[in-house]
């Protein structure tokens, strides 16, 4: 989307091979292995809407064209537009007439890997008012994420 009204960019860097971290965001999402928060938050809520805390097998197909049921409303969902294992993976959605894009992609670093997730939605009516109120949502979504993929990238390596 490369005329974007608001653009969410967040990153953060994972102790495990890009590899490790792949699978975890092939199975990522609603009526899947759900949204990985650490246990801390998850002890919060109530325990059918959890993420899974192991690799499911089960739940490892994924192609470009899958829609992917997502929590941003009762019919909201993501299509796979690309998929590159185990570095790209770019989600699309329309949601109203806004489009957005979410572009997950995983870079090996000395580290580890670095990941960099990214929302990117136009045309947005009050681009301000998202883009303030929408950052910190986005931001706070995402360290959850980040600090719930450590506890589970890391029981799963061991």
């Amino acid at each position: 989307m490369p005329d974007a009204d608001v653009v969410m960019d967040r990153a953060f860097t994972l102790n495990a091979t890009a590899d490790d971290v792949w699978p975890w965001f092939v199975q990522l999402g609603k009526r899947r292995a759900g949204w990985y928060l650490p246990r801390v938050v998850e002890r919060l809520i109530p325990q059918g809407r959890r993420g899974i805390r192991h690799l499911d097998p089960a739940l490892q197909s994924l192609a470009v064209s899958d829609v992917i049921p997502d929590w941003g409303g009762r019919d909201a969902t993501f299509t796979v537009a690309r998929l590159e294992p185990p570095h790209v993976l770019v989600h699309t959605s329309r949601r109203g007439r806004t489009l957005l894009s979410w572009a997950i992609v995983l870079r090996d670093v000395p580290d580890g890997t670095r990941l960099q997730l990214r929302l990117r939605m136009a045309p947005v009516k009050r681009p301000w008012l998202a883009a303030t109120f929408g950052d910190l949502i986005d931001a706070a979504t995402v360290a959850g994420l980040a600090a719930g993929l450590r506890e589970r990238v890391s029981r799963e390596r061991r």
